[in-house]
């Protein structure tokens, strides 16, 4: 399997700040990876150090093989990486056609984009029925499938997602996470950035932990008896470089246990997943 992204002992500062500290992390062709963590954790910085929004003082970032840690964010994108930003971030007061065609900037050929078009208003029959009313206009989670149908127009060979379930009711979380599903299913490389841990591993092929800035934890998910009861199944305490991992054994898995996570301020309890986020110095 080729590695689409990988990250190597990267390290990004604000200022004197250390925020990123040795990351290291890879996905792979047609793989769904998440990375979970706490606010603050910087998660959002390791997207901005992938696209090129803030770059980093040391380490690498390969995408498809080759090095993008001093690209451009326009060239990551004609590149084939695009991102889903947190929080949306459509053009409020232009259309929704209108901020669709935004995302197929980097193609001048009008018959793809009315393809493209075509194809995702397929994936996002909402969408079809408001490519005249003013995007600002939409509720949040039409906002959100409007954001990942603009990054779609631009034929991209893995999205990067950023917290694409934040604001969203749990109906509209179930109805996000089943089109990010469809879409891998289409091909799609993607990695996601998350909160909301119980979803995410419902769905991802591996997971990594971020925590102040370092990766505490690598996780391997294997399907149960559905593609929604998925577990964690083997870990790590290292980045992926490290060789070091545990196994745990599938009677452990239908004991009762935690996913301990400082989410919000709290430590937030799921039967249905193991995940022992331990500190490490």
């Amino acid at each position: 399997m080729s590695t689409m992204l990988q990250l190597v002992d990267v390290d990004t500062y604000y200022g004197p700040s250390h925020v990123l500290q040795k990351v290291s992390l890879e996905v792979n062709k047609g793989e769904i990876v998440c990375l979970l963590g706490a606010n603050a954790a910087g998660k959002t910085t390791t997207m901005k150090t992938i696209f090129g929004l803030v770059h980093p003082r040391n380490g690498s970032i390969l995408f498809e093989g080759k090095p993008i840690e001093r690209k451009l964010p326009g060239d990551i994108v004609s590149s084939g990486l695009v991102l889903v930003p947190e929080a949306r971030r459509i053009f409020s007061r232009m259309t929704v056609l209108e901020n669709l065609e935004m995302g197929a900037f980097i193609n001048n050929n009008r018959v793809q984009i009315n393809e493209d078009l075509d194809h995702v208003c397929q994936i996002f029959p909402r969408i079809k029925e408001r490519l005249k009313q003013v995007a600002g206009t939409m509720s949040g989670g039409e906002q959100q499938m409007l954001a990942m149908a603009r990054a779609l127009m631009s034929r991209p060979t893995m999205i990067c997602m950023d917290e694409p379930s934040m604001g969203l009711s749990p109906i509209l979380v179930e109805t996000v996470f089943s089109t990010i599903t469809r879409i891998r299913d289409e091909g799609m490389t993607i990695f996601l950035v998350e909160q909301n841990a119980s979803m995410a591993l419902s769905l991802a092929d591996r997971g990594y932990v971020l925590q102040t800035g370092k990766i505490v934890l690598t996780s391997v998910v294997t399907p149960k008896s559905s593609m929604s009861s998925r577990s964690v199944s083997k870990y790590s305490r290292s980045s992926i470089s490290s060789s070091s991992s545990s196994s745990i054994s599938s009677s452990s898995i239908s004991k009762f246990v935690l996913v301990v996570l400082p989410f919000f301020g709290s430590i937030v309890p799921t039967a249905m997943y193991l995940l022992p986020c331990l500190v490490i110095d």
